[in-house]
């Protein structure tokens, strides 16, 4: 089998790139280990940035996320028993977020790809990529019992941090750069309507709590707890009582309870791999860095991956010139680079860490009461919250 890109994940992020390609004249070939049902039911990211909004309509997979998706004009910090929105159109001229889930972004696409894109192969689990280095790369995978070889010029990595794309790059070639946190998410799907209209995040010295939602109907909440927590060891009961204590305010504001349907936790680290580029092998996404989810980057991050290198290999098309191509890491990295400083910053901001002294928490607060009271402070949010440009 042969292409002119191989694209490994069917993640938002190669199934964003084979579309964008397709729109180029550029053919594909979209490598996925799992199922289409696993796919389209795999639980990630819910908030969607202004370019990201713009690059799914642009790309024509737009419709249905204008019709269900849930328009957020800016979120809710707590602290203190206080509440304060930050306006996100009054302090970024105009620019908001979408709530629209992963799983209904991959729906999407991967209707769009079976219906008018190249081939994508469910079931198709990459072993290697070979010869990277090379002018004609190669990658070697499983599909329906047996092995085939996909031949192509160039391969974009989407497979995430365990994908073998990342583990392609030789060791020795480039650097890592990372950090874990000793705490996690536990959180949680309920079916009931969201407590609040905007997602709310909480600072409390009992630690984190995140209220965001999915549709109208369905709300996903999060707790900060210790590393190495199991979902099984926190009953239903406890979880509300506890998201009630760090959200609890001083008005009438009261917290919706629901049936849950789904537990899971969230471990936090940030990673970096620099270049993310190794010969012909282009990294995108979890594949090159991961963020804490606290500032609602991972998907967004991918997203400016691959309309980067979609834009390029479409350069390289039309004019002969790799230009764009040999700058791909570089370009992308200025964004990422802020994406993590802001995820970090936002993580520092509202979680307790497990050996935080009275000092830290009166500083912590102090930054919050800070934020609240500086226009200037609060557009940095704003600005970051809502994306970093995707040109």
């Amino acid at each position: 089998m042969r292409t002119t890109v191989g694209i490994i994940g069917a993640g938002p992020a190669g199934l964003l790139l084979a579309r964008l390609l397709r729109g180029a004249g550029i053919d594909t070939v979209v490598l996925e280990a799992r199922d289409r049902a696993y796919v389209e039911q795999r639980q990630r990211a819910g908030v969607l940035e202004q370019g990201t909004v713009d690059a799914l309509r642009a790309a024509g997979a737009g419709a249905r996320m204008d019709r269900e998706g849930l328009r957020h004009d800016g979120i809710e910090l707590r602290f203190d028993r206080r509440r304060h929105r930050v306006d996100f159109p009054a302090l970024t001229g105009g620019r908001s977020v979408m709530v629209y889930a992963q799983t209904e972004v991959c729906k999407d696409l991967i209707a769009l790809q079976l219906a008018e894109g190249g081939p994508l192969l469910f079931g198709a689990e990459a072993l290697a990529v070979e010869d990277a280095d090379t002018g004609r790369p190669r990658v070697r995978f499983r599909h329906r019992g047996r092995e085939d070889v996909l031949e192509c010029d160039y391969v974009a990595g989407c497979d995430g941090f365990r994908g073998v794309s990342r583990t392609a790059v030789p060791a020795g070639v480039g650097q890592v750069f990372e950090r874990t946190y000793p705490f996690a998410w536990l959180g949680i799907l309920a079916d009931v309507p969201p407590s609040h209209h905007e997602l709310v995040y909480a600072r409390h010295d009992r630690g984190f709590a995140l209220l965001s939602m999915r549709t109208p109907s369905v709300s996903r909440l999060y707790l900060q707890v210790p590393e190495g927590t199991k979902p099984e060891e926190w009953s239903d009961a406890d979880i509300w009582r506890e998201l009630e204590r760090r959200f609890e305010t001083d008005d009438d504001w009261t917290l919706r309870r629901g049936p849950v349907t789904r537990k899971s936790v969230t471990s936090m680290r940030s990673h970096v791999h620099e270049p993310m580029r190794y010969g012909r092998l282009f990294l995108a996404g979890d594949a090159a860095h991961i963020v804490p989810p606290t500032g609602a980057k991972g998907l967004n991050l991918a997203v400016g991956d691959v309309v980067t290198l979609a834009r390029a290999l479409a350069h390289e098309k039309e004019t002969g010139s790799a230009a764009l191509l040999d700058a791909y890491s570089a370009t992308c990295l200025r964004r990422v680079w802020q994406a993590e400083r802001f995820s970090h910053d936002m993580t520092g901001l509202l979680h307790r860490a497990p050996d935080a002294t009275p000092f830290e928490d009166r500083l912590q607060l102090a930054r919050l009461e800070r934020l609240t009271a500086s226009r200037a402070a609060e557009t940095d949010l704003a600005e970051a919250y809502t994306g970093f440009p995707l040109d």
